[in-house]
C-alpha cells in the first residue's frame, strides 16, 4: 500500500485529544498492536495548522513512540508522519479515507518554557 510521507516542518502541531488506546475490535475491545514489534497502538488527535488551514488529524503511533506530558493544547513534533489512503466495502457501502501513522509523537511544551526563560 502506498504510503506518502507528511512535511510537518512548516505546520503548528497540538493535541487536541490526549492519546488513547487504538480500538482493534469494538465488540470485543481488543487493543492494536504494532505487526512488527507487537507494541500497543495509540491514537493521538492533534490540531495540524498549515498553510492558512486547520484540520484535526487522528494519528496512530506506537506506545513507545508517545513522550512527554500529552495534555490538550501541548506543542508536539510529529516524527515520520505519513499518510496512507484506504478503501473497502461495508456493509455494501464503499468507504474511504486517509489514514495517518508516526514513529513518535513529542512534547514541545518543555522546550517551550526554556525558550520563555531565556
Amino acid at each position: 500500500m502506498r504510503q506518502i510521507p507528511v512535511d510537518t516542518s512548516v505546520a503548528t502541531v497540538m493535541v487536541a485529544k490526549t492519546p488513547q488506546p487504538k480500538v482493534k475490535d469494538r465488540r470485543t475491545g481488543e487493543i492494536a498492536t504494532d505487526v512488527e514489534t507487537g507494541a500497543k497502538l495509540m491514537t493521538v488527535d492533534v490540531m495540524f495548522a498549515a498553510n492558512d488551514e486547520v484540520e484535526i488529524l487522528s494519528i496512530t503511533v506506537p506506545e513507545p513512540g508517545i513522550t512527554g506530558e500529552l495534555t490538550m493544547g501541548t506543542p508536539v513534533a510529529l516524527t515520520g508522519l505519513i499518510a496512507r489512503p484506504w478503501e473497502n466495502d461495508f456493509n455494501g457501502q464503499k468507504r474511504h479515507g486517509i489514514a495517518f501513522r508516526a514513529v513518535a509523537v513529542t512534547s514541545l511544551a518543555a522546550a517551550a518554557a526554556n525558550s520563555k526563560a531565556a
